[in-house]
């Protein structure tokens, strides 16, 4: 009986949104995924003075492209950043120091060209005003760890907390929709974004983590036929294995965070064990995958608290719609932990929660502190080993 009403509630929503035309559900859509090499990839393709063919952007391997760089001494290494920093600050496989300081003139340069843009006085104020906000954040990034940056669409970018190097255990966050580049740590359900994520997880583990906010790819804005559809969850995931590919070999496998769309994301990923321990999921729709035995490392579930409203989001796929199973649930074969103390959606990694102590645990490698949740025996044969 549930499964028939939620295939009969799938298949209802479906109807709204194509009756619905561009109102209600159907206005929120419409997000074009940004794939493809960064802005300047032609240029720096095109480059010969170092008399070498560069790695051409999107097709070179992060191998091919670590490769690459081992064999430039430092001040041509510096010389490309210089000449090209949004192509090297976006190159899975460059060294990451070099990437953060790519980025940083990459940050520079799409600021004064904001700043101009905000200045102009033939665009409308509109525009002004959102090239001025731009300008902004982009002055209060540049002076961050930021190992990736793109200003297109939305604007995408990903921030490093702590040491990738030196810490023993890596967490990358992927977040769920309406992120982007203005909101990727927005004071707003703070700990609900992976800037709020990343310094919950670095505290609570005594800066043993290293964590990287990863807002790397386009994300649904608000409810709609984006947020119940996979087509930029499977463009996320891409970027994603690709980002993974390139910070690997410096940190090891990493534990992936992954939130509400997120886990789509983490998902269709398929992560392979040399690029992560495991994977955690948070407040989620789904994750575009059967169960937990179709993924190639181990999954960790925090338990749904009573106030997400991702609960009423049926579980099923159907036309298109939908992100599958619910992975909340012990026929899943997930490992579920507790959330006590958590509230709401953008809750879960709010400091004092069951749900952030766990998940911390977890990417420690520190299993035997796990709080299982009641109804998980994956989870409870995973702590008693």
């Amino acid at each position: 009986m549930k499964a028939r009403f939620r295939r009969a509630l799938a298949a209802g929503l479906l109807t709204v949104l194509a009756v619905g035309g561009a109102g209600g559900w159907a206005a929120a859509d419409g997000q074009r995924a940004v794939t493809g090499p960064p802005p300047g990839a032609a240029a720096w393709v095109a480059d010969t003075t170092l008399g070498v063919r560069l790695p051409e952007p999107g097709r070179a391997s992060a191998a091919e492209v670590a490769g690459f760089f081992d064999g430039l001494p430092p001040a041509q290494q510096r010389a490309l950043a210089v000449r090209h920093p949004l192509v090297v600050g976006n190159l899975d496989g460059a060294p990451y120091r070099l990437r953060y300081l790519a980025n940083s003139l990459a940050l520079q340069e799409e600021r004064q060209r904001e700043l101009a843009r905000a200045a102009d006085p033939a665009l409308p104020e509109r525009d002004r005003k959102a090239a001025a906000a731009r300008a902004a954040r982009y002055a209060e990034l540049g002076g961050r760890q930021i190992l990736a940056f793109d200003p297109r669409g939305r604007g995408q970018y990903a921030e490093v907390f702590g040491e990738l190097d030196r810490a023993g255990r890596t967490v990358v966050v992927v977040p769920g929709s309406d992120i982007d580049l203005m909101s990727g740590d927005r004071a707003s359900a703070h700990y609900g974004t992976p800037g709020g994520a990343a310094e919950a997880l670095r505290a609570a583990s005594g800066e043993r983590l290293a964590v990287v906010a990863w807002t790397g790819y386009t994300t649904p804005v608000k409810v709609g036929l984006d947020a119940a559809g996979s087509r930029l969850a499977e463009a996320g995931a891409a970027r994603l294995s690709a980002f993974l590919d390139g910070l690997t070999p410096v940190t090891g496998p990493v534990t992936l965070v992954c939130h509400s769309y997120g886990t789509a994301v983490c998902g269709l990923a398929d992560p392979k064990p040399e690029q992560v321990r495991g994977v955690v999921a948070l407040g989620s729709p789904g994750m575009d995958v059967s169960g937990a035995d179709a993924l190639r490392v181990p999954l960790w579930v925090v338990k749904r608290n009573a106030e997400d409203w991702i609960d009423r989001v049926p579980n099923v796929s159907l036309f298109g719609l939908g992100h599958g199973a619910d992975p909340d649930q012990p026929s899943y074969g997930a490992r579920l932990v507790s959330s006590t103390g958590s509230h709401g959606h953008s809750g879960y990694l709010v400091p004092g929660t069951a749900s952030l102590a766990n998940t911390t645990a977890i990417a420690l490698g520190e299993d035997a502190r796990v709080d299982c949740a009641a109804d998980s025996p994956a989870c409870s044969a995973a702590v008693t080993r």
